[in-house]
């Protein structure tokens, strides 16, 4: 029975026990006197109980409607605050959004983004999941994130890659170093692999190396690995260590004192960020201010050496 009993009964019901009358009730409903009184009678058969008591000029409320009453209210209060709710979060006035990205793209550009975002929307709140490559796909892919600014790892057919950005791999190495005192590009040949401190399988950079500089990888056999590059910048302050990274990566403030950035080339390999979201799921109105922000932080932050910004981010 409770099926057949809707918003509507509910609300007609507590203006017409506010008012006292069927004819004010109608008036401040919008309706007519004769709609109001057949929604009160389609209550009272859907629900077996008579609300009403009527007499010519008013009405009074029976034992079971005073007892409904205040639950009756409070049911209309909630269902009106929760499409007050719902038109807020279309309007981008609340919300939660929560994005994944890479250590260096949070650090260089996501921290202006999210500054200007939340002066415009300071409602939305926001959470930012630095994780590998292969887990920032699967979160996208199930849902618990809403995008990510990350590199493309395994390629999944579910998910959208949108070019942002791209930085040139390069060496980082101790400034005490040899490699570090060259002006120019370095070649693949020249780096010793006993010496490398690599990243793990299921990292970006990782999965990256293993497939575009395969040579290099053959001629590493076993090595040192890290899974972030806070663990990487500890590991390399021991004398003589060296790793490959994305030239962003050293515009980490996390970057130690004391190393030194070096492009490699033949061949000259470079990382490109994208905007990962689910295909065929439209991004929420907060997310799309939020990459609209984002996309003017991005054309109008100084680029650093070796990275080069997309034409032109689409989102459609």
């Amino acid at each position: 029975m409770s099926r057949n009993v809707s918003m509507r009964h509910l609300r007609c019901f507590v203006e017409v026990a506010r008012s006292g009358t069927f004819t004010a009730a109608a008036s401040r409903l919008y309706m007519t006197q004769s709609s109001l009184t057949n929604v009160i009678q389609q209550f009272e058969d859907s629900v077996g109980v008579k609300l009403f008591d009527r007499s010519t000029r008013r009405v009074s409320m029976t034992d079971e409607a005073e007892h409904y009453l205040a639950e009756a209210e409070q049911l209309v209060k909630r269902f009106d605050a929760s499409i007050s709710d719902l038109k807020a979060f279309a309007s981008v006035q609340r919300g939660h959004l929560r994005i994944a990205a890479a250590a260096s793209v949070i650090d260089y550009y996501l921290y202006r983004v999210i500054e200007v975002f939340k002066r415009d929307f300071p409602q939305i709140t926001i959470s930012i999941r630095d994780a590998g490559a292969q887990r920032v796909e699967q979160m996208v892919a199930e849902g618990t994130i809403d995008f990510a600014v990350a590199a493309q790892h395994n390629g999944l057919e579910d998910l959208i890659y949108t070019p942002l950005l791209s930085d040139r791999y390069g060496i980082v190495v101790g400034e005490d170093n040899p490699l570090a005192q060259r002006s120019d590009a370095l070649a693949w040949s020249e780096l010793d692999p006993d010496h490398y401190v690599g990243f793990s399988d299921d990292t970006g950079i990782g999965a990256f190396l293993a497939k575009q500089a395969r040579g290099f990888r053959r001629r590493e056999g076993k090595l040192d690995e890290v899974s972030s590059t806070t663990s990487l910048f500890s590991l390399l302050k021991i004398p003589g260590r060296y790793s490959i990274v994305p030239a962003l990566t050293v515009e980490h403030t996390g970057f130690a004192d004391g190393l030194r950035f070096r492009p490699l080339k033949t061949p000259q390999l470079s990382r490109e960020i994208c905007l990962v979201s689910r295909r065929l799921r439209s991004l929420s109105p907060s997310a799309d201010a939020f990459l609209s922000i984002f996309e003017q932080v991005l054309h109008d932050t100084p680029v650093p050496r070796h990275v080069r910004i997309a034409a032109r981010v689409s989102r459609a």
